[in-house]
């Protein structure tokens, strides 16, 4: 029953889905070519704001626990699990104010709208997993763009999204490379519980009625051994991901 009610949902959602991703592109190409980032970067937060929206019509409901004070003004990298794509607006939203830039493949680099003029203008990086030399060099550059600008980005170090929720094992090299080239910036861990519901039954029907978690962990500073700061980032994530059905 659960299942059945779900198609029609999802339709919906996605009809809504689509409509707000093609109003807010040319309202990004406004904001970026007349008013400049700062403009740019207040309508993707407010975008992806209504992405979450468009969720609740799935009966969607998003929890984002940060007891942490992380300060304004300097770089982040931010590591998280990842089981799903409805990961990225409630991070791009709750952590808005600090400017969260993304590596991507490079294949959602084109023809999406919105979220391919984003990734392209907004300073995250797209990655050719097929090419590791452009993928790294793509991720160093994004590591001295956060350094200078003093803004964050957000990596999935597992590499692919897990489709049950159990954790991935980290695969440290482009994190490396971001903690290199920004070594002012604290690592921050975030845990995401209950996303990988949302594809239950594959990319249709979506499931309905999953309550996603988000937890800020405790920053990490950046001085020291990298592989030891990576394997207590995935030792604080993988630690508070539960599997429920």
């Amino acid at each position: 029953m659960r299942k059945l009610l779900a198609y029609p949902l999802t339709t919906l959602y996605f009809l809504v889905f689509g409509i707000s991703l093609l109003v807010f592109h040319p309202i990004q190409w406004i904001c970026f070519n007349w008013f400049g980032y700062h403009a740019h970067q207040k309508s993707v937060s407010y975008l992806n704001l209504v992405l979450m929206w468009c969720t609740y019509l799935l009966g969607t409901r998003y929890t984002f626990i940060n007891n942490e004070d992380i300060p304004d003004g300097i770089p982040l990298i931010i590591v998280s699990n990842h089981q799903s794509m409805n990961d990225i607006p409630p991070i791009i939203w709750y952590m808005r104010k600090h400017h969260p830039k993304f590596v991507s493949k490079i294949e959602l680099g084109k023809g999406i709208p919105s979220v391919s003029y984003n990734l392209r203008h907004g300073g995250s990086a797209l990655i050719d997993r097929k090419d590791s030399k452009q993928a790294l060099m793509a991720i160093a550059k994004l590591g001295k763009y956060i350094e200078k600008h003093k803004r964050s980005a957000v990596i999935f170090p597992e590499g692919t999204r897990s489709r049950t929720g159990h954790p991935k094992k980290f695969q440290p090299t482009g994190l490396k490379v971001l903690m290199k080239q920004a070594p002012s910036a604290l690592i921050v861990p975030i845990s995401i519980n209950n996303s990988w519901k949302m594809l239950r039954y594959g990319k249709f029907p979506y499931g309905i009625g999953s309550h996603l978690i988000f937890k800020v962990h405790p920053p990490i500073q950046n001085t020291g051994d990298p592989d030891v700061l990576i394997a207590k980032a995935e030792e604080v994530i993988t630690s508070d991901i539960r599997i429920s059905e």
